[in-house]
């Protein structure tokens, strides 16, 4: 069984026990209601989880979730793992043991001698016959709830609309249990005051069917069975992980890092579990299952003795457009001496997990626009802060959306001027055909909203738009906190003077001829100019576009 389908049973597995959690807790918090109310959402419950369909789903979910967790154990080579990985494991592992008594007390007991589990008898149990239970039952009832919390949140966090939807999960996860609880100890209580009713525990009896003594020894026998087999499939797992631990030792191989940082792990350990072994700092926001891309590493040698990426790993490297020397930490096993670099701070968020593979910096052929609005510093002289503030925020609204949706990304606000790149993931044929697109989705925006705000403006709103096309490196750079992706080089340095050029030639737009044969534009009908581009050699030739819908 791949990794891949491995993950994906599991997934179905655990969405199968989430479900069945959901169901029951309702029906818990139906005790807000009354004890009637539980049992009647109880007939429908059972009807779902107590038929044969039902019955093969849970048990087989339970036993599936069950079995790869002890195998995913085994699988690890390294028990170093993030707080939040280690909880969740640590959570799983108790959940079986704590679950045992509740379940052959309720469906067990029902099965082998017709026991039913009604909520009075449940409860009766909890609240007046043995109150320890009832605690450890809530306490298993939380731990349930936070394994699977963890475990949603963890797998859900890489989505875009996530963080859209968190804080209203978040609510649920804490109404739905305390609405659980709240049930629980309203039906408790209720129950509480019917056993002291003469007669009652007799009746209750009477429709339950409660196990005889010896019926309670064969299902107290039952419980320790699976205890016991349970503990024994745990030594076997720690035993199995010991066993491996010691067969490759005769055969080690050495990851080395930046910094002259190394450690000697035996092959068989991924680059990530080489990492936590040596304790070195390693991004990893999915805990190394291979769903998100923060934990990928340059190779800087050995690139050809690893083995080839399998799928999982190569439609992750491929979203992120990844350079043939980068493989994904958590999935890559070396078999020989490897050195690394880590692409991205340990600290990375999960909004980052699959952002482009240019935080080391490529060299990329693209279109770097310049913008700047004309004679605003004066303008805004006369101006409240208030209303400087508010007119500039329309402004780079106005202009973020027409360079956002021709397709390219907005680099710098800086005062009352913005850069943004084009083509980077396309080209810089289509990069400057969406370059020349965002220059004209900008003019206009300015002059509508020229118009809307013509009674607080003195004059209509003018810019003045540089572009140039070349190479340029692009990489997320910055420090600490304020890490940001931008471009650096003479192309750059070039478009910064075509919008400068502006004001000279009165014109709302100068763009190189690199851009108009990029493009396959023909830019003729234009005034042509050779400009001179301070600490450059030689000069470069421009066309002016004194109004940009004159644009072809």
């Amino acid at each position: 069984m791949t990794p891949v389908l491995i993950r994906r049973v599991r997934l179905g597995a655990a969405f199968v026990l989430l479900t069945y959690l959901i169901l029951h807790f309702s029906n818990h918090a139906l005790g807000l209601i009354s004890l009637d109310a539980m049992e009647t959402g109880r007939r429908w419950f059972l009807a779902i989880w107590r038929n044969p369909l039902g019955t093969l789903a849970l048990y087989g979910a339970i036993t599936v979730h069950g079995v790869l967790a002890l195998w995913l154990l085994y699988q690890r080579r390294s028990l170093r793992m993030p707080s939040w990985e280690a909880a969740q494991y640590g959570l799983g592992l108790v959940l079986p043991a704590l679950l045992a008594t509740h379940v052959v007390g309720t469906r067990i007991a029902w099965w082998q001698v017709g026991t039913e589990d009604r909520y009075a008898r449940v409860l009766l149990g909890f609240w007046v016959v043995a109150p320890e239970r009832g605690i450890w039952q809530t306490i298993t009832l939380l731990i349930a709830w936070i394994h699977a919390c963890i475990g949603v949140h963890y797998w859900l966090r890489f989505r875009r609309w996530y963080p859209r939807v968190v804080m209203a999960l978040f609510a649920g996860a804490l109404l739905l249990p305390t609405l659980a609880l709240a049930g629980y100890v309203t039906g408790g209580h209720e129950v509480v005051t019917l056993a002291r009713t003469p007669g009652w525990r007799e009746e209750l009896a009477r429709v339950t069917h409660p196990p005889s003594p010896a019926q309670g020894a064969v299902l107290v026998q039952i419980r320790t069975r699976f205890l016991e087999a349970y503990l024994a499939a745990l030594l076997a797992v720690v035993v199995a992980r010991g066993a491996r631990r010691l067969w490759p030792r005769r055969r080690s191989i050495r990851v080395s890092y930046p910094g002259d940082r190394f450690v000697t792990v035996p092959v068989g350990f991924t680059i990530l579990e080489a990492s936590r072994v040596a304790g070195i700092p390693h991004a990893s926001v999915c805990g190394g299952r291979g769903r998100c891309s923060t934990c990928r590493v340059r190779v800087v040698h050995g690139l050809g003795d690893l083995p080839a990426a399998r799928e999982a790993e190569q439609r992750v490297l491929a979203r992120v457009g990844a350079a043939p020397d980068v493989r994904l930490a958590c999935q890559t096993c070396p078999v020989r001496d490897v050195a690394v670099a880590p692409l991205l701070a340990p600290s990375i968020v999960p909004g980052d997990a699959h952002t482009a593979d240019v935080r080391q910096g490529r060299e990329r052929e693209l279109a770097v626009l310049f913008a700047d609005l004309r004679g605003f510093t004066r303008m805004a002289e006369h101006k409240l802060p208030y209303d400087v503030v508010f007119v500039l925020n329309r402004y780079f609204e106005t202009v973020g959306t027409a360079i956002t949706q021709a397709g390219g990304v907005t680099n710098q606000f800086t005062g009352d001027g913005v850069m943004a790149l084009f083509g980077i993931d396309v080209g810089p044929a289509a990069g400057c055909r969406q370059a020349l697109a965002a220059a004209r989705a900008m003019v206009e925006g300015l002059a509508s909203l020229s118009a809307e705000l013509a009674g607080d403006l003195p004059a209509p709103l003018r810019i003045g738009i540089g572009i140039h096309a070349g190479a340029a490196v692009v990489g997320r750079m910055g420090w600490g906190q304020s890490f940001y992706l931008t471009a650096v080089g003479d192309t750059v340095h070039v478009a910064a003077r075509l919008e400068q050029a502006t004001k000279d030639y009165h014109a709302e737009l100068v763009v190189s001829e690199d851009v108009g044969r990029y493009a396959g534009i023909d830019l003729s009908a234009f005034r042509r100019d050779d400009l001179a581009v301070r600490n450059r050699a030689g000069r470069v030739p421009v066309r002016v576009i004194t109004r940009v819908r004159e644009l072809p």
